[in-house]
């Protein structure tokens, strides 16, 4: 896994800036239930999603468990973000409308855990909210695609099905579905090589013959400084049983 507290100078830049917060959260926005009044957003990261959350009037709280990422999102939305590990959150049961976690799963092993807090922390009525298939979501059937095809994979942790039987363990019910766009993450060939060289695919340590032949194929791309299509990232929601809040919005 990447060291979060050093990535967090170069992540949002990297990753689609304001235009992807705006969709991510316009995305989410449309998931959670009119009058959901507070919000908890896990992994908050850097906090662009989260201010944008927050201007929406929401009460949003977030929490992070890497302090570089903290830093900058205590920028954005100063006095609502906490240090803390998101699988062991530092909030009462039942204290929150709507918990939020984009980006995350597909980062831990146990990533049960997760919604189980989620779960833990939302009021009857709340709605959790979280990406899904976020690996599969790069693959847009690209030419960059068909040269890493043959990379060694890891086991998605967020897989659709998978987090679904994780909600379905801890009493959260499938409330809607969502998609949005990753603005600026279309992956140029050039910029494709220099990341797997970097050890950005963790399975791909640099210096190794498949990681250099795969670099090496990717610089044989037409187009080199042209960017493929952008991704489209998955969204789920889960209600946690009881009276709901209020009648939901667009997308539930």
């Amino acid at each position: 896994m990447f060291d979060y507290d050093e990535e967090a100078e170069r992540y949002d830049v990297s990753r689609g800036g304001e235009p992807r917060a705006a969709a991510a959260a316009s995305a989410v926005l449309g998931l959670i239930p009119e009058g959901t009044g507070n919000l908890l957003d896990i992994a908050c990261g850097t906090g662009i999603v989260t201010r944008q959350l927050a201007a929406t009037g929401l009460d949003v709280a977030g929490v992070d468990a890497a302090y570089g990422m903290l830093r900058r999102a205590a920028e954005r939305v100063p006095g609502r973000v906490v240090l803390a590990d998101t699988r062991q959150l530092p909030f009462p049961d039942a204290s929150f409308g709507a918990v939020t976690a984009v980006w995350l799963l597909h980062l831990l092993d146990d990533a049960e855990r997760v919604v189980a807090e989620a779960a833990r922390v939302l009021r009857p009525g709340g709605v959790f909210v979280t990406t899904v298939d976020k690996a599969a979501s790069h693959d847009v059937r690209s030419d960059i695609d068909a040269v890493m095809a043959p990379r060694p994979r890891r086991a998605a942790r967020d897989r659709d099905d998978l987090v679904g039987s994780f909600a379905d363990r801890h009493a959260l019910i499938p409330a809607g579905r969502a998609c949005f766009r990753g603005f600026g993450q279309g992956r140029a060939p050039a910029r494709a090589a220099a990341d797997v060289r970097r050890g950005w695919y963790t399975l791909l340590p640099p210096g190794a013959p498949l990681t250099e032949k795969l670099a090496q194929r990717l610089e044989q791309l037409p187009d080199q400084h042209v960017p493929r299509p952008d991704p489209k990232f998955k969204l789920r929601a889960f209600r946690k049983p009881g009276p709901a809040l209020s009648p939901p919005g667009p997308g539930v």
